[in-house]
């Protein structure tokens, strides 16, 4: 389906396939009533941190409701990161709708929530921000218990507020970052004046470590009933580059049964936590009457291991490891169910563009989604790209996956239609050779594409062999 055919099947006026994006992101949405945009931002959310997307183990019944009214994208990622910190490059790329190799520093850049604000938008944020603090003012109109750094105890964060495009110096949180971005989510919404439209932006710190919840979730799983991922190894069988970045010296080597139960009884607790209050901003929505004039999103920003590997961390391009994430959109033109189209976190600046009436940020690169909102059959992409600093590239189409490790001159071939915890490497398999060669080759044009000057290969490969760290 073409992007102008699913445009007028959401409901958007000519106006917005004919003006110049500059002039479109000056007049605002068409005529009638505009939607809201509640967008949630989860960190390090798995791919499977939501029970409606298949978690037995979980329990999230006010996300579950988001699924259950919207459209879950199962094959959506983060395009990857140039450093170890993933969530600073995917939430610019979200904002931007830029990719991944230029300039993320958001100074100068347009945002989507910018583009809202000139259209008429009431513009708010909360939580975490992990950018230069000097750029938000130029984002949103107005923010409340903002959380400037990268990572803190939830219990002992440091918060500031946006009033008059001025930040507030920091001041001790009050309560666990979970609540209180919510409560500031909340007394915004039942405060907002129903004559002009609003998005607003939650983006929580958790399920981010130090993992934190009030006794009732730490005790809501038993660690002797989680089950180990179904690709849990001790070690990772190779150095992927990254072997002992931070996120990695999180649990001991040799990864044991009990110390990943442990980590995931914790991961699960916080996620559930956050759930309950997400349920305070949806049952606020409903309340206050805007619920089905709402674009809500529901997003992670990368994902994240726990065990799958060997690993920890989300500084990795498996599909259970760093960069596959959850991403549900819900509300008017956005049609119920699930689709397997793949996408990227940074196309959500255009399709919140077009399900607004207004526009993409200028400088964005992603691919409006719309034409997925609007057909069960739609799609907007044919392989999906992604990248670790230096270390590793990856490439998968609907059923392909190769990932590339230039440092030691290494690939792996996946089928996830038969193996979608990528087990089963077919790499060096003869009959597979073709595959990975048409892989290589679509590696090869993405790195053009997106102008990743990576090289694939080596002179020089380092022994790909690795051992843990003494302990200290």
């Amino acid at each position: 389906m073409k992007r102008r055919e699913a445009l007028k099947m959401l409901g958007v006026g000519a106006s917005a396939l004919t003006l110049p994006r500059w002039m479109q992101a000056a007049t605002g949405p068409p005529a009638g009533r505009h939607p809201n945009v509640v967008y949630i931002l989860a960190d390090d959310l798995r791919p499977d941190g939501v029970a409606a997307l298949g978690n037995k183990v979980l329990k999230t019944p006010n996300m579950d409701k988001i699924v259950e009214r919207g459209l879950a994208f199962r094959r959506a990622y983060c395009m990857g990161s140039t450093g170890a910190a993933v969530c600073i490059p995917s939430r610019a790329m979200q904002l931007t709708g830029r990719s991944l190799f230029g300039d993320l520093s958001l100074q100068g850049q347009d945002t989507w929530p910018a583009v809202l604000s000139r259209a008429g938008y009431n513009t708010f944020m909360t939580g975490k921000w992990h950018h230069a603090p000097n750029v938000l003012p130029a984002v949103f109109r107005e923010g409340k218990s903002l959380f400037t750094g990268g990572m803190a105890n939830p219990d002992e964060t440091k918060v500031r507020d946006l009033v008059g495009g001025k930040l507030t110096p920091d001041r001790l949180c009050p309560k666990h970052t979970t609540e209180e971005f919510v409560d500031r989510a909340v007394e915004f919404l039942g405060g907002h004046k129903k004559d002009a439209p609003f998005a607003m932006y939650v983006a929580f710190t958790a399920p981010h470590d130090p993992r934190v919840a009030p006794k009732e979730f730490m005790e809501m799983y038993d660690p002797e009933k989680i089950p180990l991922p179904p690709n849990f190894l001790p070690f990772h069988p190779f150095d992927n580059g990254e072997m002992t970045v931070r996120d990695e010296r999180l649990a001991p080597w040799p990864r044991t049964p009990e110390v990943i139960r442990r980590n995931l009884a914790d991961y699960y607790a916080c996620i559930s936590f956050m759930d309950h209050h997400i349920g305070r901003i949806l049952d606020c929505l409903q309340e206050t009457g805007q619920r089905d004039n709402t674009i809500l999103v529901l997003a992670g920003d990368n994902g994240l291991s726990l065990g799958e590997h060997g690993l920890m961390g989300k500084q990795n391009l498996y599909e259970f490891g760093g960069m596959h994430v959850p991403l549900v959109l819900a509300g008017p033109g956005v049609r119920a169910g699930r689709t397997d189209a793949l996408a990227y976190l940074h196309d959500l600046a255009a399709t919140l563009g077009d399900l607004t009436g207004t526009a993409a940020p200028e400088g964005s690169e992603g691919k409006s989604l719309a034409p997925v909102l609007a057909d069960a059959n739609g799609k907007v992409r044919d392989s999906l790209f992604t990248a670790y600093i230096k270390v590793q590239r990856a490439i998968r189409n609907d059923r392909w996956k190769l990932i590339r490790y230039p440092h030691i001159n290494k690939t792996q071939l996946f089928d996830l239609q038969g193996d979608p915890h990528e087990m089963n490497d077919l790499a060096d398999r003869p009959e597979h050779a073709g595959k990975a060669g048409e892989l290589m080759a679509l590696l090869e044009q993405a790195q053009k594409e997106y102008r990743d000057a990576c090289p694939l290969t080596v002179a020089n490969p380092k022994d790909p062999a690795w051992s843990p760290p003494r302990a200290k």
